[in-house]
């Protein structure tokens, strides 16, 4: 029998990376939707027709209960939230309720369902197998640099405090019910897919604009803010070998390389034979109130127990992007509503 996996998070870049990787393993695959007239329900229906769909809803115990009891999973992994980090100002409140309490509410919904109490002793738990998305922003003003699973965090955003209660919830969850809980704190991974508000996307469709006639500028905030980019795709993977593994455990994925957002546009105009100094603005009002200046992963542990490995370099990646938005963009494609899912 087919293992079933349960993802929330599956209308977005990561969610379609993984559906299409447990697809390829012989999974059931199963998406959490808050409702049918979302029009990336309609994508993923179109793009991923062998994922089935069931109603539920991060900011609502009772629909997740409902949804774990319907699919019976054996997987379940946990990236819905919301994910751009400079909205996490303008929305606060609402980051901390699907970002961070999302994930009490998800793990709470396992808990019940697999019959686990208070009572049970660590490592008696039930079958469910969770994953959560955790995430670098944790790390925000760094106390060490590379990051490791161990390095303390200091978040800078509203979006990173969130993701550190969610951390620590799984955390917790793993050591008071010995449930099989995990979280990956994933560095910053980028596609074709990823959402147009990010600035990875931003600069390749901004690239594609000039190149296409289509705008004459490219206005942009701090270049010298360091991130340690790799390919979505890659940590998709990483994702499903962190439930595969013997015992929960916790793991960094990234490259452990940096690159400067100056380094992002220098390669983002090359590969579109242009010279960026012409067309890039730096604008003030485009930064962050509370900047992370470097993160940069130590994948060591992954590598030594997941075997994992990314597979796409830097420049690959960012040829990537802007060679798909062109091609977008000179086919009449809308990036706000059709990001490039092959």
């Amino acid at each position: 029998m087919a293992r079933r996996a349960l993802i929330t998070g599956i209308t977005g870049q990561d969610g379609s990376y993984l559906a299409e990787h447990l697809l390829s393993e012989g999974y059931e695959v199963w998406g959490l939707v808050r409702g049918q007239a979302n029009p990336r329900v309609s994508r993923v229906r179109r793009l991923l027709q062998d994922v089935q769909l069931v109603r539920g809803d991060l900011l609502d115990q009772g629909s997740l209960i409902s949804a774990v009891e319907k699919v019976r999973p054996d997987e379940v992994y946990n990236l819905g939230a919301i994910s751009f980090v400079p909205m996490s100002w303008e929305q606060a409140e609402l980051t901390a309720e699907v970002t961070g309490m999302g994930v009490l509410r998800m793990l709470e919904a396992i808990r019940v369902c697999s019959g686990i109490s208070a009572s049970r002793t660590p490592g008696s738990g039930g079958q469910i197998r969770f994953y959560q998305a955790s995430s670098s922003e944790m790390f925000g003003q760094v106390r060490e640099t590379p990051q490791t699973e161990i390095t303390p965090f200091h978040p800078r955003s509203p979006y990173g405090v969130a993701k550190a209660y969610g951390h620590f919830l799984t955390q917790n969850y793993r050591e008071s019910y010995g449930m099989f809980a995990v979280s990956g704190i994933l560095f910053n991974h980028e596609s074709p897919r990823r959402g147009a508000e990010f600035v990875t996307r931003k600069v390749s469709l901004g690239v594609a604009r000039i190149k296409l006639g289509m705008a004459a500028e490219l206005r942009l905030g701090n270049l010298e803010a360091r991130r340690d980019w790799g390919y979505a795709g890659d940590y998709a993977r990483a994702m499903h070998l962190m439930l595969q593994a013997d015992a929960p455990e916790d793991y960094v994925i990234g490259t452990g390389r940096t690159h400067s957002v100056r380094e992002l546009v220098e390669a983002a105009f090359s590969a579109a034979g242009l010279d960026w100094e012409r067309y890039v603005v730096c604008d003030q009002a485009l930064h962050r109130p509370a900047e992370v200046d470097l993160l940069c992963a130590d994948p060591k542990k992954a590598r030594a127990q997941l075997g994992w490995e990314p597979s796409v370099s830097f420049e690959e990646l960012v040829a990537m992007m802007v060679e798909s938005d062109i091609r977008l963009l000179s086919e009449g494609g809308d990036p706000e509503q059709d990001s490039s899912w092959p």
